[in-house]
Parts: structure tokens; C-alpha cells; sequence
């Protein structure tokens, strides 16, 4: 592949935002577009998918992915921010107990509607919410259905629930730790928040190359194409007449050769068409 298409995954840290964890690969592949799939808030950590140059066309693919987080959920006060950055705006002196907690995480369990926090990146009348938060204005943010499919505990001492889950794309999961603390009758703010999987894709996956990651989805075919029609197919003129093969009809995506040479990657649908070339 050329070196403007690369797909990567990236181990965000602590304490720097999303956009700025990609500074130094966009310094690496200057002049090159880089982006990722899916935002961590800065005082979370983890798995970050990266694309670079034309594989960032690829970016609807791969934020459709469900992720897996582990998170630390401290009972007893809730910030505005719904996370450790946040100032205190609720206090409970009521700590629930752990056969409570045990009693009530399997009712988060399956398809829910979920109220995203306050500060969020939503927009909202074309503007972001949490810059609507910051200068006081009322904000009002509808509930949006999500999916659930884990939530289970790794511990839980003073006070502070350490629990792992996997959950569709656009959960909160500092919606999901205020709901927990609100189903018990008290109030809590996550403290803590590890991606650990996007999809497929885990943090022991990191140093994989492009091609690895891409056949790790299981989303695409090998498609090989009429070469002697390389003119009509570059003008993107009925692609999926000149189709010769294709090893997985059924796949959305797939890995397209012309005369058994690397081409580029295409989509399949009503009409087949180039995501990018190679």
C-alpha cells in the first residue's frame, strides 16, 4: 500500500485530549490527513483507531464498532462533568452495598434509551454542547438508544466499583456510571476510564500493519477486475459489470485487484464503488 493509506491503533494516555494525541503522527505524515474513530475524553486512556492519508474514508466503517471499556465509579458525589475533571454538583452520604450493586447491573443489560452527558461533543443547534454548558445556557439533550450487552464487576472497595462492559457505539459511559449511581439511590462520577476493544481490535494489536487490521474486521472480500477495462473502471462508469471474482459476495467491503495486482479498496452496495485507490 502507499504510504497516504495506513490504518494504526494507538494507546491514548491520560490527561491529553483525543486530538492532541495525534500531533505527532500528523507531524510523522505532514501534508497527509489523519483521523480516528471515536473520541476519549482527555482523562481517559486507550484504544484509538488512526487513519492516515485516504484509509480516513474508511473512518464510517470502523466507528461503527461496539467497544469495550473498564471504568472505576465512585459513589457518593457526581460533577457536572460526570468524570474526576468536573466540579462537584451533588453529594450522597449513602454508599451502596456490594450484593445491592450485584442486584441491579444485569437491569442495564440490552437496548435502552440513554441520556448523553451535558458535556458532550453532541451538536446542538449547531453548536457543541459542552460549550453551551461552559457559559451557562440551558441545554437540552435527548435520550438516544444504545446497547448494552456486558457490565460486569472486577471490584469494588471503598467505595469505588471497578467494573468492565461492552457496549454499542455512542454510549456514554459516564452516562452509564451516573445511571448506575442513580438506580441505587445514590449519586457517583467515574474516575477512572479504559478503551480496552473497538471491534475487533485490542490494545495487544497495536503493532499490527494495515493489512492485518483490515483483515481483522472480517468485512471485506478479494474482488479481481476486468484489466482490460482499467480505463471505464477508473472513470467509475458501472464497476460492477467489469467484476471478474469475488471470493465473498456477501461482505461489504473487499480488497480490489486488477490483473492479480493490489488496487484499492471498494464498497459494495446497489452500485460497487471505490473508497480509495492504492
Amino acid at each position: 500500500m502507499g504510504s497516504d493509506f495506513s490504518l494504526l491503533l494507538m494507546d491514548k494516555k491520560e490527561g491529553v485530549t483525543s486530538f492532541s494525541s495525534l500531533y505527532p503522527i500528523k507531524k510523522e505524515h505532514k501534508g497527509e490527513k489523519v483521523g480516528h474513530a471515536g473520541t476519549l475524553d482527555k482523562f481517559a486512556s486507550g484504544l484509538m483507531v488512526v487513519f492516515i492519508g485516504t484509509a480516513t474514508r474508511l473512518n464510517p466503517v470502523f466507528s461503527s464498532f461496539g467497544k469495550k471499556y473498564r471504568g472505576r465509579l465512585k459513589f457518593g458525589a457526581e460533577t457536572d462533568t460526570l468524570d474526576p475533571e468536573g466540579n462537584i454538583v451533588k453529594e450522597s452520604s449513602y454508599i451502596p452495598m456490594l450484593e445491592e450493586i450485584e442486584k441491579i447491573l444485569p437491569t442495564f443489560i440490552g437496548k435502552q434509551l440513554q441520556t448523553p452527558p451535558l458535556y458532550s461533543a453532541l451538536h446542538i443547534d449547531g453548536k457543541r454542547a459542552y460549550q453551551m454548558a461552559r457559559k451557562g445556557l440551558d441545554v437540552e439533550i435527548e435520550p438516544r438508544e444504545i446497547e448494552i450487552s456486558t457490565l460486569n464487576i472486577v471490584s469494588y472497595e471503598d467505595g469505588i466499583l471497578e467494573f468492565e462492559t461492552n457496549v454499542s457505539k455512542g454510549t456514554y459511559i459516564r452516562s452509564l456510571a451516573r445511571d448506575i449511581a442513580y438506580r441505587l439511590n445514590t449519586c457517583g462520577h467515574l474516575v477512572s476510564l479504559r478503551r480496552l476493544e473497538v471491534g475487533p481490535f485490542t490494545l495487544e494489536d497495536i503493532d499490527k500493519d494495515t493489512m492485518f487490521l483490515l483483515e481483522k474486521t472480517n468485512l471485506f472480500s478479494k474482488v479481481e477486475m476486468d484489466g482490460s477495462q482499467k480505463k471505464n473502471i477508473d472513470n467509475g462508469a458501472q464497476l460492477s459489470k467489469y467484476i471478474i471474482s469475488d471470493t465473498a459476495p456477501s461482505k461489504p467491503y473487499c480488497f480490489v485487484s486488477i490483473d492479480n495486482k493490489p488496487y484499492g479498496i471498494g464498497e459494495k452496495g446497489e452500485k460497487f464503488k471505490f473508497l480509495t485507490r492504492f
